[in-house]
């Protein structure tokens, strides 16, 4: 009998591992509660109506159909009998496994006030950024009927919370949509004059990279007219506003990009896990006390070379899911010897708009013009196939060229405005939001390679 192989979660991790052990002797089952891969570092760009979902995701099968050893599975995993080495899925079936890879991801985290998720969307899934665009793009379209100023004010005020790679790469490209793409669309509104304001607790932007690359950013960031409040933490979100501060400002739509929760696996497994809820694996990625489990991604901490925790970010999800794979593939050939996983920085980079980007590969800094090329010519290649690579740069480079996002569709349900100016969408947002269950997505890193 081969040596059952069971990864749970189909983002970079757990695709790296699928990836690795073709033409090992094993037999390999894929669970996600989702039929597909998601390439999460340009998520912000579909919620920001610059790319199609279909150009930065692929269907899971689509992506093993030449590998007979793997069995793809779509169910949500509910725990692990780590005692009987089975998965436990949602409805009462299991998946026995030899060994298991966990590769659930992470969510959003509010910090205690989980009451704010339906007004300040998170971005992980594709759901969250349509329903992002949604917002978005329906605040614009309430504007333009609004007739009282302070509504129409509130509406045309875009909100991000947290100063991240994500945040500040979702406010410049609000920005720019309202300041390049939507003027000829309107009549009754100014879309240049709608707000952008960006929420940061810590006392920077871009608090991963170097002093000068963070002002820099913070520099761009306020040329773009982006209201950067630095130093203050976000106290209350609610449907009509959110409060900073001792400020309350009023507004329509709030996108959170402040912090993650991983997935409870460490639950499942009883296993120890830091503040966020990441699982605390032993330096070969193995849970404690059970060497036939792995995790890796970002529901994960482990301390690289230099004694700090590993990023959460896409390539040490990558790397992991690689090491993981070498190591199933060593123990099969009778090496049982612990090898520890050892992450190499690859640089972190973020977008702050057209033609502004940082770059830090550690023995080289860059910024604006060449560093925001050479940001899309590394996230074109880390694309999935050639269509959707030529898909992506002909799209960037028609918004580069003609300011045109054609991405600008409300959907997932029909945009109707009643006679009080609310939206039937933002109501099936909302309902989506208080139903969806917490953290255990099966998904994937942070943006990469930020």
């Amino acid at each position: 009998m081969q040596h059952r192989v069971v990864v749970v979660g189909a983002g970079f991790g757990g695709l790296e591992v699928v990836k690795g052990l073709a033409g090992a002797a094993v037999s390999v089952t894929f669970i996600d509660r989702r039929n597909h891969h998601l390439f999460q570092p340009l998520l912000y760009q579909v919620a920001t109506a610059s790319l199609a979902t279909s150009e930065i995701a692929w269907p899971i099968r689509s992506l093993v159909w030449n590998r007979p050893d793997v069995t793809t599975i779509l169910a949500s995993v509910t725990g692990v009998d780590a005692e009987r080495r089975h998965v436990l899925l949602e409805g009462g079936e299991t998946v026995p496994y030899d060994s298991l890879v966990l590769a659930t991801g992470a969510r959003h985290a509010y910090f205690g006030h989980d009451e704010w998720e339906p007004f300040a969307l998170g971005l992980k899934t594709l759901e969250d950024a349509t329903t992002i665009r949604r917002r978005i793009l329906v605040a614009f379209e309430r504007a333009e009927r609004e007739t009282d100023t302070e509504k129409q004010a509130a509406l045309l005020t875009f909100v991000i919370v947290g100063a991240g790679p994500t945040g500040v790469e979702m406010a410049g490209t609000i920005a720019e949509l309202a300041r390049d793409t939507l003027p000829r669309d309107f009549r009754n509104i100014d879309t240049g004059k709608a707000r952008v304001v960006l929420i940061e607790a810590g006392p920077r932007v871009l608090g991963g990279f170097p002093d000068d690359l963070s002002e820099y950013a913070l520099r761009s960031l306020r040329k773009l007219g982006i209201e950067v409040e630095l130093g203050r933490a976000v106290s209350d979100c609610n449907a009509d506003s959110v409060t900073y501060g001792d400020t309350r400002l009023a507004t329509k739509t709030i996108i959170w990009a402040a912090g993650v929760r991983a997935s409870p696996a460490a639950e499942w497994l009883g296993a120890p896990a830091d503040r966020a809820g990441r699982l605390q694996v032993m330096p070969d990625l193995t849970v404690p006390g059970h060497a036939e489990i792995f995790a890796v991604g970002d529901m994960v901490t482990v301390n690289g070379p230099d004694g700090r925790p590993a990023p959460g970010i896409a390539p040490a999800a990558k790397q992991q899911g690689q090491h993981v794979a070498s190591s199933i593939k060593a123990r099969l050939r009778g090496d049982a010897g612990p090898r520890p996983f050892h992450y190499r920085h690859q640089g972190s980079l973020a977008q702050i708009g057209k033609r502004r980007a940082v770059i830090d590969f550690g023995w080289i800094k860059l910024k604006g013009a060449l560093a925001w090329w050479l940001w899309g010519i590394a996230h074109i290649y880390f694309l999935i196939g050639s269509r959707a690579r030529l898909s992506v740069a002909i799209n960037w480079l028609w918004i580069h060229a003609r300011n045109q996002r054609g991405a600008r569709l409300i959907t997932q349900g029909e945009a109707q405005i009643d006679a009080s100016g609310v939206a039937a969408v933002d109501e099936l947002a909302t309902a989506d939001a208080l139903r969806r269950p917490p953290a255990a997505d099966a998904m994937h890193a942070p943006p990469t390679p930020q």
